[in-house]
C-alpha cells in the first residue's frame, strides 16, 4: 500500500477515500506553483480595483455592496464566523477527512486564490489528524460543512484529537502555527464549491464497492442453501442482455457454485426459482453498472474547479468569472442514484433472507431455530432486516429535488448535494446491516440441511471462515451481538478471508 496520497494534476475518487481512511496527503511541486499563481491573480484584482464577488463584494444577496480594501479582511473573517452555523451530531473522522481532502485538491486546481500558506495549515491539520468538529446539518450544498473547518483556521471552532476536543487556537499551536488572517477572497473560497458533498460521495462509493462482492457472496451461500436451480448464471444465457455489471455478478456466482453437490442434487425439482434467487445477476449486475456510471460523475467533479469565483488570466491582465460552479447539480443526482441502487441490493438480500427463515419455502426448520416453539431463531432479525429496507426506501426519496430558497432570492434553486451523499451513506450502512443479517441466516442454514450434498468449495470456506469468528446461534445471548460481529467482518479489510475482486 502506499504511504501517501501525491496531489499533482488531480485526485480521483479512491485518493479521497484512501485518505479518509488515513493515509497523509501530499501536493506536488506543480501544484503549490499553480495555488501560489491564482493567489497573484487575486492580489492583482484587489490592486487594480477589478470587482469580484466575495472579494470586494459582499455575498449572497449582498453581490452588489462594494467592500473597500481595508475592510477585505473583515469580510473574508466575518464569512468564515457568520456560516458557521451548522446544528447536529459531528461527521466523523472519515468522513471529514474526506471533506478536507477533497477541499485541497480543489484548491490545487489553480483557481481560487487561497493562499499558499492556507493550504498549507488545511494540510498540517489533515494529516496530523486535527479534525475539525463539522456539524452534520444546515447545510443545502455545502456552506456549513466547510465553515467548520475554516474558522479552526483563524483559531475558533472545535478539534478533535485523540479522543479529546481542542479549540481551534489549541489546534494551531499544536502545529506551531498562529492564527491565520483570511486575506481577500480567501473567506469565501473556504466555504464554497462542492468539495464537502464530493468528499462525503467518494467515501460512500469506497463503502458500497466493498460490499458489492459480498452481495454477491451471500446470494450465492442462500442460493445453495434454498436448492435453486443452477441454470440462469449460465454464461450462454446471461450473455444475451448487455450488462458488464450482469456478466461480472454471472462470473462471480459460477466461482462461488462451482462443483456444489448441494445443487447437483436440487437439479430439475423446479422450472425456475423466485425471481429473488433467478435475478441475482439482473439486479445485482444493474447495481455494479449504476456504480461504474456515479464514480465517473464523481471524478469528474474531482477534476472540475467548483469555486466561485474563479481567477484566470495573468499578473497584467487579471480575470474573474462569476458563475454557479458551485451548484453540485450532477453530485446531488449521483447521489440519489446512488442511494437508490444501494436500497434495491438491500431489498433483494431481505426477500432473500425471508426464504431462508420461512418454513413455508425453506424446506428448512422454521426460523433457522433449534427448538421450535421454545426458541424464535431468526425470527425477529428478519423484522429487522425489513425495517431496514423500509428506511431505505424513505431515504432514497431524492434529495436533489427538495428545492428551496435562500438569500432573498439570489439563490433561488438548490440542488442538495451534500444531503444527497449524507443519505446515500445512510441507505449504505444499513445495507451492510442487511447483509450481515443474510450472511448469518445463510451460514446457519448450512447447519440444519436435510441433504446430504456437500457444499461448494468457495461457500464451505466461506462458511468455514464465518465459524471461526461467529458461534453457532441457539437463542442463548441478544441476536444483535452477531449482527454487530458479521459488520466488522464486512469491514475488516486485513481478516485473512479475502473475496476475489473483478478487475
Amino acid at each position: 500500500m502506499a504511504e501517501r496520497i501525491l496531489l499533482d494534476d488531480r485526485l480521483t475518487w479512491r485518493g479521497i477515500a484512501a485518505v479518509a481512511q488515513g493515509l497523509p496527503l501530499a501536493l506536488s511541486d506543480g501544484a503549490w506553483a499553480r495555488i501560489e499563481k491564482a493567489r497573484h491573480i487575486v492580489d492583482a484584482l484587489v490592486a487594480r480595483g477589478i470587482r469580484g464577488y466575495g472579494i470586494n463584494t459582499g455575498v449572497g444577496a449582498l453581490c452588489d455592496v462594494v467592500i473597500d480594501v481595508n475592510r477585505q479582511q473583515a469580510l473574508s473573517r466575518n464569512i468564515l464566523l457568520s456560516h458557521a452555523c451548522g446544528v447536529g451530531e459531528p461527521l466523523g473522522s472519515a468522513e471529514t477527512r474526506a471533506v478536507m481532502a477533497a477541499q485541497i485538491a480543489n484548491f490545487a486546481h489553480g483557481f481560487s486564490g487561497v493562499r499558499r500558506e492556507t493550504v498549507e495549515a488545511l494540510l498540517a491539520l489533515l494529516n496530523a489528524d486535527l479534525l475539525p468538529v463539522i456539524p452534520s446539518r444546515g447545510s443545502v450544498g455545502y456552506l456549513t460543512h466547510a465553515a467548520a473547518i475554516g474558522i479552526v483556521l483563524i483559531g475558533e471552532g472545535e478539534v478533535r484529537h485523540e479522543g479529546r476536543s481542542i479549540s481551534g487556537r489549541e489546534a494551531l499551536n499544536c502545529l506551531g502555527m498562529a492564527p491565520l488572517v483570511p486575506q481577500a477572497k480567501e473567506g469565501l473560497s473556504l466555504v464554497n464549491g462542492t468539495p464537502c458533498a464530493t468528499g462525503l460521495a467518494c467515501l460512500a462509493l469506497s463503502h458500497l464497492e466493498r460490499l458489492l462482492d459480498w452481495a454477491d457472496a451471500a446470494a450465492a451461500m442462500t442460493y445453495e442453501n434454498l436448492g435453486a436451480q443452477a441454470g440462469p448464471f449460465a454464461e450462454a444465457a446471461l450473455v444475451l442482455r448487455t450488462s458488464q455489471g450482469l456478466r461480472q455478478v454471472g462470473a462471480n456466482l459460477r466461482r462461488w457454485l462451482t462443483g456444489s453437490a448441494l445443487l447437483a442434487e436440487a437439479a430439475g425439482s423446479r422450472t425456475q426459482d423466485p425471481l429473488s434467487l433467478r435475478a441475482v445477476p439482473q439486479v445485482h449486475g444493474a447495481v455494479r453498472d449504476v456504480f461504474r456510471q456515479l464514480a465517473d460523475v464523481v471524478d469528474r467533479e474531482l477534476a472540475s474547479v467548483t469555486d466561485n469565483p474563479a481567477v484566470t488570466g495573468t499578473l497584467d491582465a487579471p480575470e474573474v468569472h462569476s458563475q454557479a460552479h458551485a451548484v453540485g447539480a450532477a453530485l446531488g443526482l449521483a447521489m440519489d442514484s446512488l442511494a437508490t441502487a444501494a436500497a434495491e441490493l438491500a431489498a433483494i438480500s431481505e426477500r432473500r433472507i425471508d426464504r431462508l427463515v420461512n418454513p413455508l419455502v425453506s424446506g428448512l426448520p422454521p426460523f433457522l431455530a433449534w427448538e421450535d416453539g421454545v426458541c424464535s431463531g431468526f425470527m425477529i432479525i428478519q423484522y429487522t432486516a425489513a425495517a431496514l429496507v423500509a428506511e431505505n426506501r424513505r431515504l432514497a426519496a431524492p434529495a436533489s429535488l427538495d428545492g428551496g430558497i435562500t438569500s432573498a432570492l439570489q439563490e433561488d434553486i438548490l440542488t442538495h448535494a451534500t444531503p444527497a451523499a449524507d443519505k446515500a451513506l445512510g441507505v449504505i450502512a444499513n445495507l451492510e446491516t442487511v447483509l450481515a443479517i443474510e450472511l448469518l441466516a445463510a451460514t446457519q442454514a448450512y447447519e440444519m440441511q436435510s441433504r446430504q450434498g456437500e457444499k461448494s468449495a468457495r461457500t464451505a470456506r466461506l462458511f468455514d471462515f464465518i465459524r471461526s469468528q461467529i458461534e453457532t446461534y441457539r437463542d442463548d445471548r441478544p441476536l444483535n451481538t452477531l449482527v454487530s460481529a458479521m459488520r466488522g467482518i464486512l469491514r475488516d479489510e486485513t481478516a485473512p478471508f479475502r473475496l476475489d475482486r473483478e478487475q
